[in-house]
Formats: structure tokens, C-alpha cells, sequence
């Protein structure tokens, strides 16, 4: 073999070995980036209410059981998602008999839908920490979008996450037969939460 023939293996051996380095590079800095916008929920911390409207009067209600899958970072919008998974029949509004109603089949239909769903992966800044999005909500097998409005502040390694959502259930079915009466129970429900959120490591 020639030494013109070793020096050009040995370039193209070169060239090969920097597109590899360039490569990694790549790879490693989209891994640290995707890292750097991932956050956990702390369940305990963490809170989803709603605000709703019976026989003219105000009540308040909660979901015990939900978890936050939340990719969020204010430098990169377009690479954020919240997958937010609601477990329904864990509806808490301090009376059991309530609780009871908004279960049954006429309203929420938890042996039927378990679950409900809200997904958003399209973010716009606000300016300061406030943002907005449109998600998908899914409830009742009914899938509508649904806005929200939030805030994001970060400190260290933590962040919360707080913020409201206004939905009319009808929307979605929750009201057969006699609950379609909106004199007896409001339309329109407003959605919080506050999520507390650390970074994954």
C-alpha cells in the first residue's frame, strides 16, 4: 500500500471519527435540554380544585388523585407539554352525598370514564411569568379544547406551576335527564391548580 494511500485513509478516518464527535455533541446537548425543562410533581404539595354552582350557591371541589406529566421551559415554548391525567372518582367536595351525585352515571359516569385528560403543547408568553395555552380536555370520551391561563415562577431547582381554566360541563355531557337544569346547577365551572414542581435529575 502507498503512503498517499495511508494518508487518505487515515482523513477519511479523521473525518468519520469528527462526525461522530459532532454528532454525540448533538445528541448529549438535545438530552441535556430535554432534561433542563422536565419537572416532577410533589403530589403532596400539588393541587387541582374547581368552582361550581349549585341551587345558587358556590361550592368548592378538588381531585385527590391526578398526576402532571410537565415539560416547560419559558426559552423553549414549542418543545413544552403538559399531559395532565385526572382520576374522577376521587372528586372531593366535603359532602358525601354530593360526591355520591357528581360520580353517578347522569354526571361524571365514573365506571364508564374512569379517567379525564387534559394535554396543551402550545404555549404563548404573556409577558413577565404569565402564560396561556389551548389544550385538549377529555372527559366523558368528549374531547374539546379548553384555554388556560398560568403562571410560572422558578426558584433553584423548584418551581409551581399555578393557574385556571373555565369550562361549561355541559360541553362535555356531564349533566343527563334531570341535571341538564342549569337553574339547579351551574353551567359553567372554573378549574384551578397549583402544581409544585422540582427538576428531574
Amino acid at each position: 500500500m502507498s503512503m498517499k494511500s495511508d494518508r487518505s485513509n487515515f482523513a477519511a478516518t479523521r473525518r468519520l471519527a469528527a462526525r461522530l464527535v459532532v454528532g454525540l455533541s448533538a445528541g448529549l446537548a438535545a438530552m441535556l435540554a430535554l432534561a433542563a425543562s422536565q419537572w416532577s410533581m410533589q403530589p403532596k404539595e400539588s393541587k387541582l380544585t374547581f368552582v361550581g354552582e349549585q341551587a345558587g350557591a358556590q361550592f368548592e371541589g378538588s381531585f385527590d388523585e391526578f398526576t402532571a406529566d410537565i415539560r416547560f421551559d419559558p426559552k423553549d415554548l414549542a418543545a413544552s407539554r403538559f399531559d395532565v391525567k385526572i382520576d374522577t372518582a376521587s372528586v372531593n367536595t366535603q359532602d358525601d352525598e354530593r360526591d355520591d351525585t357528581i360520580r353517578s352515571a347522569d354526571l361524571f359516569d365514573v365506571k364508564r370514564f374512569p379517567s379525564a385528560r387534559y394535554v396543551a403543547d402550545r404555549f404563548t408568553d404573556k409577558g413577565g411569568n404569565k402564560y396561556s395555552a389551548t389544550g385538549q380536555l377529555t372527559l366523558r370520551d368528549i374531547t374539546k379544547p379548553v384555554p388556560i391561563e398560568f403562571t410560572f415562577e422558578t426558584k433553584g431547582g423548584e418551581a409551581w406551576l399555578k393557574g385556571l381554566a373555565k369550562i361549561k360541563r355541559l360541553d362535555f355531557g356531564v349533566g343527563q335527564g334531570e341535571w341538564k337544569d342549569t337553574s339547579t346547577v351551574g353551567n359553567d365551572v372554573q378549574v384551578r391548580f397549583a402544581l409544585r414542581l422540582k427538576g428531574a435529575s
